[in-house]
This record gives C-alpha cells, structure tokens and sequence, in this order.
C-alpha cells in the first residue's frame, strides 16, 4: 500500500527481456538500499516486486499485461518515473491510501506553467469517470491529487500542481499527448458502485411489482 507522496524521480534503465518481460532498473540510492527482495515499490504508480538490489540499485520485471495498460510499456532508457515505497502502519499518510494497481490511463490535453505552478489537463476514459468530482482524490502516476474541475460528460478534468509536486515528481515534464496511470479512490469507487447496484436493484424490484 502507499500514500500517493512520491519520494522522488529517479531515471530508469529499460530492457526487453527475450521471454517479453520488461525489466526496469533504478539507482535510488539510499532511498533503495535496505530494500529487501520482494518488497513492493510504486513505479509512476504501478505496484511492482523488486527482484534484485544492490546497493539502492533496484531491479523490478514488469509483465507484458502491465505494460500494455499503464505507460510503463512506452519507457525508454534515461526516462524519468516517480518512486514511493510501500508505507508502514503508522507512518503518516500525506495522501491518500493507494493500491498500486492503476485502472487505465489519462491523455494528457495540456500543461501551462505559470512562473512555478501549472495546471494539467486531462481526459478520463468514459468507464471512470463516474469515480471523479471537483476537490476529490485521485493518483495519477502514483501521485495523490485533489480533482480541481471535472466534466463527467466529457471526461475532461484539471489538477492545479504546486511548486512543491513539480520539483519532487516528473509532472515538470508532461506534454500533450501524454498517457498518466490512473488509480481511482478506492473508498469512492465502493460507494458508488454500491449506490449504483441498489439503484438497479430498485429499479428491477418495481419492474416486478
């Protein structure tokens, strides 16, 4: 589990394994060096095991199925990703609870800075739209946000991004036309989909009547 407050962006060494596995290497320092293997590390918000640690030089393989619905599959040697290891009960939450399981990418529609802040806009696929609303959580590459406009109909969304998140993340580096892991809020999800069952259920219930 995580927080949505990424320690960092740390470069990735990116290679194709002939089996089809992605396999990604990061240099996180002392970030990464008591890492054990196995532990659980979110890479631009994918939940990922490490396989391999030496010194904070962490190894991780990413299936083809992961790669193919997050942008961890359009990495290239050198990019930049954002980095959070997996909390501990009691350490403080900054954020909000996330999985590191993203549910579909965002297309990036623009991202204006002005002097140190920017505004990023965004386009939500139609299956999760209805999970976003204006000052809800949502994660886009591993990162907690607050939703500042939403348009459910369109699907379009914006996040006001302050000094802090551009020089801590990659979000200084986002262009149009780029694709965000998407991790909806949990807690959101359940009540929705529940007040959406009971509502169907309603409704069957005096089809019968």
């Amino acid at each position: 589990m995580f927080t949505g407050i990424a320690h960092g962006k740390f470069r990735a060494a990116v290679r194709k394994q002939d089996d089809g596995i992605l396999k990604l290497t990061l240099d996180l320092g002392g970030y990464g060096r008591d890492l054990a293997i196995g532990a659980s590390v979110s890479v631009n918000g994918v939940c990922l095991t490490v396989v391999a640690n030496t010194e904070g030089v962490a190894s991780f393989e990413v299936a083809s199925e992961t790669a193919l619905i997050s942008n961890l599959g359009e990495l290239t040697d050198g990019s930049n990703v954002n980095v959070e290891r997996s909390f501990r009960i009691g350490d403080e939450v900054g954020g909000h609870i996330l999985s590191g399981h993203v549910a579909d990418v965002v297309t990036v529609q623009s991202n204006t800075v002005d002097g140190s802040e920017a505004l990023l806009e965004f386009v939500v696929p139609e299956a999760w739209r209805r999970y976003l609303m204006p000052k809800g959580f949502v994660a886009l590459n591993g990162c907690s946000l607050t939703v500042a406009e939403f348009d459910r109909q369109s699907g379009t969304g914006a996040i006001n991004l302050i000094p802090e998140t551009l020089r801590r993340t990659t979000f200084d580096e986002v262009a149009e036309g780029d694709r965000l892991n998407l991790e909806v809020d949990a807690q959101t999800q359940t009540v929705v989909d529940t007040v959406r069952a009971m509502m169907s259920d309603k409704k069957w219930l005096q089809s019968i009547q």
